[in-house]
């Protein structure tokens, strides 16, 4: 595991104007969520024309003689909250040939670079089905930093096998404040098994998935040999049958479209990921259409 900075990295490797049009897509999504008032009472000035008259306390106005309006204290920042899917299939391979966890991490980089930026919160909720670990949301370069290592140290081809219900059951009790839910898990999660637990975030939160497509559904069928969720192998004999490989990236396709079908339905947006280059172009396209929804 490298020590050096994951943000700088970011940087370093994405041009200046990109990143100020993905952070743009980011405030957009903010204001367009945040478009009444605030929680917070502030205090009670003079009216002046343009501002808003539903904002007008007769009562004090009444008293002073002259329209007075109540200020508050409008919430402009949201919590990003990664949801990572830590199970040992995201140490298997990425359409790219990458580690599908090298393609999960850039997307969380970037997305942890633009929230900073902003001056944002971000937490993580990282599990499979044995570990959850949990960090509240808080912002700054060191916290995003330590974050980011925790992710990456607990990619491994050695983990527990995947919960994605469990990872989203501790996010509906564990965060209760309004915040953008960044699920980074493998293609073939979420599944309609955890469409319900979906479906009550989805009415707490805003929600995106980005997801990392695997080897099988890039056209590489011959090519896979071992299935790292269950660690079963294929018999050698069968690695060039072009049948099995046709029939595997058809069932591989029947799976993705089911999820994607699930997403729809639930009005969530999201993304598959093929390999490292296409992470900050697809970002920022999943940053658009998300922008959209919240919107609505």
């Amino acid at each position: 595991m490298s020590t050096a900075s994951r943000l700088a990295a970011v940087r370093a490797r994405i041009d200046l104007p990109t990143l100020r049009r993905a952070a743009g897509l980011l405030d957009g999504r903010h204001r367009s969520i945040f478009s009444g008032h605030g929680q917070d009472f502030d205090d009670q000035v003079e009216y002046h024309p343009g501002d808003d008259v539903s904002d007008i306390d007769w009562k004090s106005s009444a008293r002073a003689g002259h329209p007075i309006i109540r200020r508050f204290v409008r919430e402009s920042n949201l919590s990003v909250v990664f949801l990572v899917d830590t199970g040992r299939t995201m140490a298997a391979s990425a359409a790219s040939g990458e580690q599908k966890s090298e393609v999960a991490l850039l997307a969380a980089d970037v997305i942890a670079f633009l929230a900073r930026q902003r001056g944002d919160t971000v937490g993580l909720l990282a599990g499979d089905a044995e570990r959850i670990q949990h960090l509240p949301a808080r912002s700054g370069t060191e916290h995003m930093e330590l974050l980011l290592r925790v992710v990456e140290k607990s990619f491994d081809v050695t983990a527990p096998a995947a919960d994605v219900g469990r990872l989203l059951d501790r996010a509906l009790t564990m965060i209760t404040r309004r915040s953008l839910m960044v699920l980074l898990t493998d293609e073939a999660r979420p599944g309609p098994e955890h469409e319900d637990a979906l479906r009550r975030l989805r009415t707490r939160h805003e929600v995106m998935v980005v997801h990392v497509a695997d080897l099988l559904a890039a056209g590489a069928g011959p090519q896979v040999t071992a299935d790292v969720d269950t660690g079963r192998t294929l018999p050698a004999f069968l690695r060039a049958d072009a049948r099995l490989a046709n029939e595997a990236a058809m069932a591989a396709t029947a799976r993705r479209d089911e999820v994607q079908a699930l997403l729809r339905r639930r009005g969530i947006e999201g993304v598959t990921m093929t390999g490292t280059d296409a992470v900050v172009d697809q970002l920022i396209d999943l940053l658009r259409r998300q922008r959209r929804v919240a919107r609505r």
